[in-house]
């Protein structure tokens, strides 16, 4: 057997959006201001949940926890992609590249439980809503989002390892706007079979466990709506599920739709245009999806722009005034 010549790479070069730099400045401004407005709406939604009383449910206690990760899934690959462009520089140290695949990987997870445990929150709601407050108590509420971080943790710890144990002969070259395992496992010149089963294993336990879950929990939830008999309580049961099936189904529907089609196109640079779907487009619009379709949200967000408009007059009278 020959002698493979590995070297130790340093730094990777992340090639997603750089094959045409005339269009730079619009790809810049067009991730900076998703961004912001992933920042702001998911921040809002936060407060919103935190400053009204009324929202203090285990329903909403979810939400913010799904708005804090859309956060940080988003800040895990925009900001660096941003800076590369900004300074024409698209390196990424090998450090940088392993804690990048960490954080992606731990709030993508989150991401997929945190969806499972909502859909058992209007699981219990709905079908046994006599036992709602006994069964979701804050310290069931509060366990379940830490169980989540803790298997999410364990999966990207076993994802990052996995990536550690690869070797590489020279071509650094990612086409990818962020270190995607299944890139660097393409570029590897050790063995990659553990690697492969690996990913597929987490996919599958990650992806396809809490899917399979929000499926199972809506085909008992759709019947025990059915079963109400007047049309009030039939629409204000649905109304209460219809924002988290409208985040369920764009978070899932774009993370198939981003692996079928690099399955089918064998396009890197498809995938990654493809992968903005999941990472920055629905984190942006996950908070419009429940302040637009939630009439709770809406009215939190009313006294919360009320309270602020009110503090501004204030604060604006004292100096005249002063």
């Amino acid at each position: 057997m020959e002698p493979q010549n590995y070297t130790q790479i340093l730094e990777f070069l992340l090639l997603g959006f750089y094959e045409k730099p005339e269009l730079q400045p619009l790809i810049y401004g067009f991730f900076f201001n998703m961004y912001l407005v992933t920042l702001f709406g998911n921040l809002i939604i936060i407060l919103a949940t935190i400053l009204d009383s009324h929202l203090h449910t285990p329903m909403y206690f979810f939400l913010s926890n799904l708005s804090f990760v859309d956060i940080c899934f988003a800040s895990v690959t925009v900001p660096k992609m941003l800076v590369n462009i900004q300074t024409q520089n698209n390196a990424i140290s090998y450090a940088g590249c392993i804690t990048q695949i960490y954080f992606a990987a731990l709030f993508a997870g989150l991401d997929n439980f945190l969806l499972a445990v909502m859909a058992y929150d209007r699981f219990v709601a709905i079908c046994h809503p006599l036992h709602y407050t006994i069964i979701m108590k804050p310290q069931v509420c509060g366990l379940l989002v830490l169980m989540s971080w803790i298997m999410s943790s364990l999966n990207s710890l076993l994802q990052s390892f996995m990536v550690l144990k690869l070797s590489f002969c020279g071509d650094v070259e990612i086409p990818h706007f962020f270190c995607e395992p299944n890139q660097l496992v393409n570029l590897a010149c050790s063995d990659t079979l553990l690697n492969n089963m690996v990913m597929n294993f987490g996919a599958w336990l990650l992806g396809g466990g809490p899917l399979t879950f929000i499926l199972y929990s809506y085909s008992k939830i759709v019947p025990s709506i059915q079963k109400i008999s007047s049309n009030q309580g039939k629409y204000k049961a649905f109304s209460t599920c219809a924002s988290h099936l409208s985040v369920v189904s764009l978070f899932y529907c774009t993370v198939l739709g981003v692996y079928l089609s690099s399955a089918v196109m064998q396009n890197s640079h498809s995938a990654a245009k493809a992968s903005v779907m999941y990472t920055v487009v629905t984190p942006m619009l996950n908070p419009f999806i429940y302040s637009l379709r939630n009439k709770d949200i809406r009215r939190a967000l009313k006294i919360l722009v009320k309270k602020e408009t009110l503090k501004a007059a204030i604060i604006l009278r004292l100096k005249n005034h002063g």
